[in-house]
């Protein structure tokens, strides 16, 4: 296999779209440029939803907005279901919340070319989004890996991809490619994210691409600040250009309007050469299950 190519779509929340419809129309104009451009995937990032609470009713408390923004997401899923195959291209249409029976979720929409939908929740949400008196959500406990256009895929959601639990786990499976959407409020939120994406790119042998939303939503009531950047993260290789950095926009806070947008391409030959035998020191999907800690020799 070629390059994969994928485009990676960092969503200013100042968009302020006057309807559902109007969203999903601005999504289907990028998702026939991203396809023109010979992209696969396109992936929008973590509550990028949240621009809706521009046309939110008056008045809506802040512990009701998850409902209601969980509404909107059910008709922007609907909208947006038959344009994969239309278009060609799948679309990771962000992260939405969800109601379910045990609460509501913070959750990821993979629709794919192919007819299919798969979703992930997030598996550890921040203190902010367990607030009783705000959002209130319930985290996942299900981690998905699938296969796309030949690839083994996961999504982790933003704080996901700094547990290194999950890496464990994940390493078992043997991922070509990790989708990270994330909301990341300061420049220390966009640094311990995409620190952690490429760290997860050098401990799975993999690609991991991330983007974040940018920008204030019109409506807002939590989030002044929104900043990140976008970027495809590789192995710390030669053959991959040594830095593990395959592309990358600069974080920004999207206050003049910025909206990063990267198209760049998966190198699977070379990952799969590299996981074959090919890399300098990586050891495989090793775990420490045989270390123990000495508690003597920390005195």
């Amino acid at each position: 296999m070629t390059d994969y190519p994928i485009a990676l779509w960092s969503f200013n929340l100042g968009r302020a779209p006057a309807s559902v419809d109007a969203l999903a129309r601005a999504i289907q104009d990028e998702m026939r440029k991203a396809a023109d451009a010979g992209a696969k995937l396109l992936m929008l990032p973590e509550y990028f939803i949240e621009c809706c609470l521009a046309f939110k009713p008056a008045g809506l408390p802040p512990d009701r907005e998850m409902a209601f923004l969980a509404d909107v997401g059910e008709d922007l899923l609907n909208l947006l279901a038959p344009l994969p195959q239309l278009h060609g291209i799948s679309v990771l249409a962000g992260t939405m919340p969800v109601k379910t029976d045990g609460g509501i979720t913070n959750t990821a929409f993979l629709l794919t070319a192919d007819g299919r939908r798969i979703r992930q929740d997030k598996l550890c949400l921040t203190p902010f989004e367990q607030d009783p008196d705000t959002w209130n959500l319930t985290p996942g406990d299900r981690l998905a890996v699938f296969e796309l256009d030949g690839l083994k895929m996961a999504i982790l959601i933003c704080l996901d991809i700094e547990m290194p639990a999950l890496s464990c786990l994940l390493a078992k499976a043997g991922p070509d490619l990790i989708l990270v959407p994330s909301m990341t409020e300061k420049l220390s939120g966009y640094h311990r994210v995409y620190g952690c994406a490429k760290a997860r790119a050098v401990e799975l042998m993999c690609a991991v691409a991330v983007c974040g939303v940018v920008g204030v939503s019109k409506g807002t009531t939590q989030n002044e600040t929104s900043v990140s950047g976008a970027a495809l993260y590789v192995p710390c290789e030669e053959t991959l250009g040594f830095s593990g950095i395959a592309a990358e926009i600069a974080a920004t806070d999207g206050s003049n309007s910025e909206e990063p947008f990267l198209t760049c391409g998966v190198p699977m030959k070379e990952l799969r050469d590299l996981k074959g035998g090919k890399a300098e020191v990586w050891p495989g999907a090793w775990s420490a299950d045989a270390v123990s800690i000495s508690e003597d020799a920390l005195r």
